[in-house]
């Protein structure tokens, strides 16, 4: 009776949560997959769509960033970095997620997982793909080639090294083409990649439109299978904007909108155009809050509105249109937001939140962690000024004024809306970030309330964890998304919120508050959430941090309510390449020493990629740990 009562418990979170509008659909949703109605609304081998003929796209292009390889007023700049990346293509070997190689083989077949070996079945149409299998592995691992960011690698080489690359990019094309048949496999499973796989053809497209590789027949082969992924978007748009709303329908409702620009020649796309526009209009006012933050919680999903922003005003403005004055409020604050997170030394933001490596448009070369140059490209696109002019700006067709002063810059600052808490001191060159914030209409992603980072001198001194993986085991996803891979506090080994399946969580924190008080000598955070619900109702955990002003000194005074007897830990991520230059002093509420015990830990700076690091826990049964955290210089 008690295990019925906590499962109807449950029951009742996730449709209070989430809503019965989100859980009606998920429930319409599986039953048009099982029954077999999503293979009729998604055809496989449908009618090929003969439109517009090369020669005469190539005579009226619509407008573009640019219009074929010689429109582009770019100095090159032969990097030895760029040239070893496409050798290494060239061998098979593919840079996953912007940091981890893979190896493919010269004739990959889009459909091996190189994480598992595992080999999809092509003749499965796309909704008979599962989204998660241990088998299978992170279905990730078969999606990152296919979304065709590597194309950016290759036409960069051939600009910079005036080497022809149209043969090999091109061919790439063609290649998916012929082993990805339209709506079956893999590749067909997610409408957000198939939205950046039709924008990085498109770039493909125009900056190749001269190429003699790009035949008739090659044209129309591609323009149809673009012409059925936009089809394919369309139909399919109310899981994003329902099921999933998040990045993924910013991303498909945007490339609904720019279907119209980029290919009016299509059919059906002034329909979608127009829908698109208004739907994209309506996912960044309920997605970007009015202070700049996203509903995604992660600074890497938040990167990928800023490319996105980027594309749709550019665009936009080329082709004569606009957006409601909404949308360039919200990408103003979202700016404004993410700089003001952002060591300014690195360019570095915290690895806060989701971090699966989407990095949709690389156009410098840049590591993919470093956020500068996006977050210019949509600064110079609004027209406003920019620290650092990047290669990326000139592939935008842009000539933006530079400036290296960021207006209205303050010591402190809070992000009510969505829960974040900075300090900038420019004198030491130190960023702190800290969390706290509530989940009341938005689902969480980790546990992480309360979680405190550190930067000076573009290190991150305390840092988060990351993510490492969607779908791997049980204990490495409970670390990395728990309380345990972030600098936060555990109780009895318990997570702020419990995991319920996929990406669901339970008991989520709904009562957060966080406020900043500045004294003479230093600023003061004060925080309070209410947690642990899986343990009992009515726990409380406050943290109040104290930053001198004049030391490199951090005060963090944890005290947690009604959780009496129960062992409370805080944890402290220490990047080990500067570890013995962290000092911590740990006390309990009589002033008692906790010992404290170092752990080998483990850190993913990149998805799919983990790597040994530095975790101090200090564990007491005491309602109340004193941390005093002193970097040396």
């Amino acid at each position: 009776m008690k295990e019925m009562s906590h499962k109807l418990l449950l029951l009742y979170q996730l449709l209070s949560n989430n809503g019965l509008r989100y859980v009606g659909y998920r429930l319409w949703y599986a039953f048009q997959t099982k029954t077999g109605w999503l293979k009729r609304r998604f055809p496989i081998n449908p009618k090929h769509i003969k439109t517009i003929s090369l020669e005469a796209w190539k005579n009226k292009t619509p407008p573009f960033f640019f219009q074929g390889k010689k429109d582009i007023k770019l100095t090159a700049n032969p990097n030895p970095d760029l040239e070893q990346i496409v050798s290494d293509m060239e061998a098979g070997r593919f840079l996953f997620f912007s940091k981890v190689p893979f190896e493919l083989g010269k004739n990959y077949d889009w459909l091996t997982n190189p994480d598992t070996g595992f080999h999809y079945d092509i003749r499965k149409h796309w909704s008979e793909i599962p989204d998660l299998s241990t088998e299978a592995g992170d279905i990730k691992y078969v999606w990152e080639k296919a979304r065709f960011t590597f194309l950016y690698d290759l036409i960069r080489y051939d600009y910079h090294f005036e080497k022809d690359c149209s043969e090999r990019v091109l061919g790439e094309i063609e290649s998916f083409i012929d082993h990805n048949p339209i709506n079956q496999g893999p590749n067909y499973k997610c409408s957000q990649e198939i939205s950046i796989r039709t924008l990085n053809w498109t770039f493909a497209l125009y900056y190749y439109k001269d190429s003699d590789r790009l035949t008739p027949a090659l044209f129309q082969k591609i323009i149809n299978h673009i012409y059925w992924q936009l089809h394919h978007v369309y139909h399919n748009i109310n899981f994003s904007r329902i099921a999933v709303r998040n990045n993924h329908a910013l991303t498909e409702t945007l490339m609904l909108y720019l279907s119209g620009l980029l290919f009016p020649f299509l059919p059906n796309v002034d329909k979608w155009s127009a829908k698109g526009k208004k739907w994209f209009e309506e996912e960044v006012v309920y997605q970007i809050k009015p202070d700049g933050t996203f509903l995604q919680f992660s600074m890497n999903y938040h990167r990928v509105v800023v490319q996105l922003f980027t594309w749709a005003f550019r665009l936009s403005e080329l082709n004569g249109k606009s957006f409601h004055p909404m949308v360039a409020s919200r990408a103003k604050s979202s700016l404004h937001f993410l700089e003001t997170c952002m060591d300014e030394v690195s360019g570095k933001l915290p690895n806060y939140g989701p971090n699966d490596g989407a990095l949709f448009f690389k156009l410098t070369d840049d590591d993919y962690r470093v956020y500068r140059s996006q977050l210019n490209d949509l600064k110079a696109v609004l027209n406003l000024p920019v620290a650092v002019i990047s290669e990326s700006q000139a592939w935008y067709g842009l000539q933006p004024h530079r400036t290296g002063i960021r207006s209205e810059e303050k010591a402190i600052e809070s992000f009510e809306d969505g829960g974040y808490f900075v300090i900038r001191e420019k004198e030491q060159k130190a960023l702190t970030f800290i969390r706290c914030g509530d989940y009341k209409k938005h689902r969480p992603f980790q546990n992480d309330n309360l979680h405190l980072d550190i930067w000076l001198n573009g290190v991150n001194y305390l840092r988060d964890s990351g993510s490492y993986k969607y779908n791997t085991s049980p204990e490495l996803y409970n670390y990395f998304n728990g309380c345990e891979g972030h600098n936060t506090l555990s109780i009895d080994g318990k997570n702020q919120m419990q995991k319920g399946p996929r990406f669901i969580w339970f008991h989520w924190v709904k009562n957060a508050k966080g406020k900043w008080v500045e004294r003479e000598n230093e600023y003061v955070f004060k925080g309070k959430i209410e947690a642990f619900k899986e343990i009992q109702n009515g726990i409380f955990h406050h943290r109040t941090i104290q930053k001198n002003k004049n030391k490199l000194e951090w005060s963090v005074t944890d005290v947690v309510e009604n959780a009496d007897n129960l062992t409370k830990t805080v944890y402290w991520h220490i990047n080990p390449e500067i570890a013995d230059n962290v000092q911590l002093q740990v006390t309990d509420a009589d002033g008692q020493v906790i010992e404290g015990v170092q752990e080998e830990a483990w850190y993913s700076g990149y998805y799919g990629h983990k790597e040994t690091s530095i975790r101090w826990a200090f564990s007491t049964k005491s309602d109340k740990i004193n941390t005093i955290l002193k970097i040396l210089s």
